[in-house]
Formats: structure tokens, sequence, C-alpha cells
């Protein structure tokens, strides 16, 4: 059976038909603009701060009432939990549902204390153990920060200090996403609302008004933004059978997230700088739950070396939708380092079992991990397509082997066993 001509087959049109009601239910469920922060109350914070006047930011929420979409959901994981154990598509479903409505309560609980206990659900715990490993998210952050220290400031990037305004990188951005995707697939905007230095749609890309971009920035913004989180939603629109593959599920965050910074690695697009941002973000979040308030989130900030707009923005992070007085916080940025990872270790493994299809499938739409094996019977139908799109990097796949290849032998190598003066003696 084949859904190459947008056809659904009979005994699949059930699931079709609740992944509709999936998508219907969900439409008033907005995660990251409920528990956002208006940009005018964050320009005159960061001047106070700047000058050293410390106070907790004055924040309010419009708390949504999402109590016809939880039970709506609720439903729709019933009916799809009576063909978990027949076909994947219904424990897709079932599981995709659940992490909506998890977020429904959430958002429900925005302002509260509340929302710290289901966005660890959706997001994880800074203390998660790493699969496959005895360590845990909170200790790869710890290693990424102190290494980034000790390495110092001789490796910044060189173009670290070139500032592109935004409304230069749009142009400069929308001229290369023109050339890959084909002309106005993907607008580019600039936003002086946003809060995030860059956001990413399946047909726009969203640029911080007033930020400025550096190289590295640019790279990033292509690996990441673009040719994951628009080139994975576009995918998904172009599934017949699953049109929920367009959206980012809270349950996909976790991949999603750790595919376009695996992406980023990949295209040499990352430095140590970037891995300390992402870390940095997992201790403040440890710090929050832990009892620190704001002020003393951002002070951390500062203390690693951030400027006052990045401390506050990176505070902000962890405080959206929660009280600023500690003991609570928003555990998305938990992801970033646990997904590259996870993610990583994804790619090796598929390496080394000689499985390059399952990782090409990975960008047939916004997947987990899980759904990529669990839903293999219907990429080898067509009843899931494969993806139109694949970033650069995935394109070339003697290359990425290459580095994959690299990576699973030398992970064998213990530097703890290698004796500076044996190695150096050896060369």
């Amino acid at each position: 059976m084949s859904a190459a001509d947008g056809t659904v087959a009979p005994e699949l049109r059930r699931y079709a038909a609740l992944d509709q009601r999936l998508l219907a239910a969900v439409r008033g469920i907005r995660i990251l603009p409920t528990v956002a922060w208006p940009a005018s109350l964050e320009d005159r914070m960061i001047a106070d701060y700047a000058s050293g006047r410390f106070a907790l930011p004055q924040v309010s929420y419009a708390r949504p009432d999402l109590s016809a979409a939880r039970a709506e959901l609720a439903a729709i994981e019933l009916a799809a939990a009576e063909g978990a154990q027949v076909d994947p598509l219904g424990d897709y479903l079932r599981r995709t549902a659940e992490s909506w409505r998890i977020a429904a309560e959430m958002l429900e609980s925005v302002g509260t204390a509340g929302v710290t206990a289901p966005s660890i659900a959706l997001y994880g715990r800074p203390d998660d153990i790493i699969p496959g490993s005895q360590r845990s998210n909170l200790d790869a952050a710890r290693y990424f920060v102190e290494l980034s220290d000790e390495l110092g400031a001789d490796l910044l990037a060189d173009d670290s200090c070139v500032n592109v305004p935004a409304d230069a990188l749009r142009g400069d951005l929308a001229a290369t996403l023109d050339e890959f995707f084909g002309a106005g697939t993907i607008n580019v905007e600039v936003d002086p609302e946003l809060t995030a230095k860059a956001a990413a749609g399946a047909t726009r890309i969203r640029l911080r008004g007033g930020a400025s971009f550096s190289e590295y920035d640019r790279h990033q913004l292509l690996a990441h933004e673009a040719f994951v989180h628009s080139l994975t939603a576009l995918n998904g629109r172009r599934q017949p059978l699953l049109a929920s593959l367009a959206r980012t599920s809270p349950r996909v965050t976790a991949t999603q997230e750790g595919l376009a910074v695996f992406a980023e690695l990949m295209s040499g697009a990352i430095d140590i700088t970037r891995l300390k941002r992402i870390s940095l973000r997992i201790l403040a979040i440890d710090m929050a739950l832990g009892g620190a308030d704001f002020v003393e989130v951002y002070k951390y900030f500062s203390a690693c070396g951030q400027n006052a707009a990045d401390s506050f923005h990176s505070a902000q992070r962890v405080f959206r939708g929660v009280p600023l007085g500690g003991g609570a916080a928003f555990a998305k940025d938990n992801v970033y380092l646990s997904g590259l990872l996870t993610v990583h270790t994804f790619f090796r493994l598929a390496l080394k079992q000689r499985r390059m299809d399952l990782l090409r499938h990975l960008f047939a739409g916004k997947l987990t991990l899980h759904d990529v094996i669990a839903l293999q019977p219907h990429f080898e139908s067509g009843a899931i397509l494969p993806p139109r799109w694949l970033p650069p990097w995935m394109q070339h796949v003697h290359g990425l082997a290459g580095k994959l290849a690299f990576s699973v032998f030398i992970n064998g190598i213990q530097l703890n066993r290698v004796q500076g003066n044996e190695l150096l003696a050896s060369v």
C-alpha cells in the first residue's frame, strides 16, 4: 500500500481521523506565547539590572481555560489506546495526545508553581540520567561549562565580534532559503516582540528586532532553525496519513531540539561558547528548583560572563510562566543538551547497525527517536512518506558516516588511561 498519491488505506482511516481530531483539539494550546514576557518589560528591566538596580520583575499572564481541550484529548488517548497493541499508530496518537493534555494542564497553572511539575514531565529534570550512561544531564552541563572556562578566551571564534543587524541577516537568510527550498517557501521576518533571538515555523523564521548576529549565529540559524525545525515541519506537511507530523507536540521537543543542536555540530556551526550557554541554562534550572530567585539566577549568568541583556534573557527562559521567588522553573531548556546527547547516541547506534534509513526517516516530520523505530512498518509500506528535503549535511552520507564511524571508534579510547608523556613519545 502506498500513500504517495495522497490517499489513505481503509484500515488506516481510523487513525487519520483521530489525528485530525487531535489537531483540532490542540489548536488553542500555545505553550511559548502563553508564558512569554512582553519585550517592553524586558527592555526596562535590562536597563535597571545593567545599572545595578535589582528587583523581581512584575509579570502577569493570561491564564487560558483549556478544559474542553483536555477532555477531548483524554477521549482521544482512550480511543487511540484501543488500537495501540495492534498498530504503532495507535501508540503514537496516544502518546501525542497525552503530551498535549499535560501541556494544557501546565498552561492552566501559568503564573503559579503548578507549572513546574508538568513542565518536568514534558522536558525532564537536570539530574535525569543520560541514556547509555551513568551520568546525568547536570553532570554533562557542568563538564561543558568547566571545559569552556578552562579553555578560556583563546578559543573564541574569530568572527564573534562581527555584528550583523537583524534586517541585514533577514535578507541574507531569505536568499539562502529561497535557493534551498524554493522561492517564497519560507519567509524570514524581523519581530521586535520576539523574546528568543530567533524562532522557526514551517513557513516563517523570525529574528528578534534590534538584535545583532555574528557569522556563527548565521550558521547556527540555518543549521538549527531552517534545516531542522522548518525542514521537518515542511516534510510533515506532505504526510497524507498523519497531519500532526507537521506540528511540534510537547513529546517531540527533546528530539527536535537535540536534532537541531546535533545539526549544528555536524555542520561545524557550534562552538564551545554555544555549548556553555546551553549548559548554563540547565544549571540555572537546577538552581531555581533549589530555591534561587530570578535575581540570583540573573547574577549567576552575569558572573559566568554574559552581558546584562543575555543574562536577563537567559534567566527569563528559566522563569517563564512561574513565580520568580525561587523553587519553581520552566524546564524546557533542559532538553537541548540531553536531546543532543541522546540524538548523537542514536546516530551512532544506527550507523553501527547499518540503519541509515532510520536517520533519514527522522526528518520526515516531527518525530521522536522512538517513533522512527516504532513506525518503520508504515515507512516500509509507504503510508508514511520519506522526507522531501534533507539538511545539507545529511545529503552527503559518506561524510556523515565517516564522522560517526570515527566517533564510534574514538569513544572506546578512555582519556583517563592515556598518559600525556606516553602519547607525546609515540608521535
